[in-house]
């Protein structure tokens, strides 16, 4: 038997890693042109399929049957080939979003929602959340609410989010201005790629609720793979890929002052979890055609720091990294939120009598307790996590995993 993921643009996709763990079965993606949807619907010989952007709506008229959900949302994601080779559609995502809900541990009923888009998934999150007894409203480009007088729901207690606003590659925009808001409670984004949207890291620094898209996609697809297969599986599957799959993707980044060991721990974390190794100083030596003392020497540090924003922005937007940073890239505060929308940051606390300084030039040039003095409250602020490196690479590596593995 066949399945997969039919869409547009498929290249991003953690489907086939989630219905690996949840079944024996072949699972691929299926790129396809609107003009040749048809064909394929008809004639491509796959027995099951997930349906995302943009033809959740567009698959409707070639189904034999709807199942009552999917009638009712006038929306499908999951397609089955009956023995006939008729289709019948299914809607799989009111039952993610319900489990995305339930997670993040928000009481909803009589309180103001409002629900950003318009689309499919907008109308499922609706379809929830009155169930759930709140109080929606969706906001929209255009009629009665609308991005324009968001000012008229201040008093609203959580925002969903259905656009793609924020979604990669194009990250580091929110769709909302959160300021505007008061009185929120939450934030939920249907986003999972990154895992933190910027809406989201706005939500955090206010020390809101906030919850991606990805527990939903898990959940969606365990409720697809029941239909693909013909039997259910346990509910106890999801948080079990949801931690699985987090890991596999999320970022493990390292900050801390020049020379306090972050390559060597960072190669080390690379060999042990799989993940690709990056130090951001190589990639910024990569685009500027020239060595670090070099740059410092000819264009100054102003220039540095800017090709070094300009590095952390492309590397943050990607999954399943070791990133070793440069000490100093905690003196900007735009780097925060680029280094924190894919995983988690570490610190690296090492006595400064063990630092090296060999190709440093600020190491060199500057006092390093002076330096640690302006440095650590940025550092504290950076970090999610502190751990102390002065003893061996490989103790620091594990110590980070273990802290790693229990946030997942």
């Amino acid at each position: 038997m066949k399945f997969g993921l039919l869409g547009e643009t498929l290249g991003h996709s953690f489907s086939p890693q989630i219905h690996r763990m949840l079944g024996d079965t072949p699972y691929d993606l299926y790129e396809t042109r609107p003009d040749a949807l048809a064909d394929f619907l008809q004639n491509g010989g796959v027995d099951g399929l997930n349906v995302t952007i943009p033809y959740k709506k567009a698959v409707i008229p070639y189904c034999a049957e709807l199942t009552p959900r999917a009638k009712a949302l006038g929306c499908v994601n999951t397609l089955v080939r009956r023995k006939d080779g008729s289709l019948i559609g299914h809607n799989t995502d009111y039952f993610g979003f319900e489990t995305m809900v339930s997670h993040a541990g928000v009481q909803v009923s009589g309180k103001k929602v409002l629900v950003l888009g318009s689309g499919g998934a907008s109308n499922t999150a609706v379809a929830v959340l009155k169930q759930l007894g709140a109080n929606v409203f969706v906001i929209s480009r255009s009629g009665e609410n609308n991005y324009t007088n968001l000012h008229l729901h201040a008093d609203a207690a959580m925002i969903v989010n259905t656009t793609p606003v924020g979604m990669y590659p194009n990250t580091g925009i929110s769709p909302v201005d959160l300021d505007v808001f008061p009185h929120l409670e939450a934030v939920l984004d249907v986003i999972y790629n990154p895992t933190s949207t910027q809406l989201l890291l706005d939500a955090r620094k206010r020390g809101l609720i906030a919850c991606n898209g990805m527990r939903m996609l898990v959940a969606q697809a365990k409720e697809s793979a029941e239909w693909f297969l013909g039997h259910s599986l346990p509910d106890e599957l999801i948080p079990s890929i949801y931690g699985k799959l987090r890991q596999k993707i999320e970022n493990i980044i390292l900050i801390g002052m020049p020379g306090s060991g972050k390559t060597t721990v960072g190669t080390l974390l690379a060999e042990k979890t799989g993940h690709t190794f990056v130090d951001a100083d190589d990639e910024i030596v990569k685009a500027a055609g020239k060595s670090i003392p070099e740059i410092f020497a000819q264009d100054g540090e102003d220039t540095f720091r800017m090709l070094e924003t300009q590095v952390l922005c492309q590397l943050g937007k990607k999954p399943g990294q070791i990133i070793a940073t440069g000490g100093g890239c905690v003196t900007r505060a735009e780097n925060y939120d680029l280094l924190h929308q894919n995983g988690k940051v570490f610190c690296l606390d090492r006595a400064l009598d063990q630092l090296a300084t060999d190709g440093r030039p600020l190491s060199q040039t500057t006092n390093l307790e002076e330096m640690y003095r302006r440095r650590k409250p940025l550092y504290q602020h950076f970090a999610d996590y502190h751990v102390s490196n002065n003893g061996s690479a490989e103790e620091t590596a594990n110590a980070i995993l273990t802290l790693w593995e229990e946030v997942l």
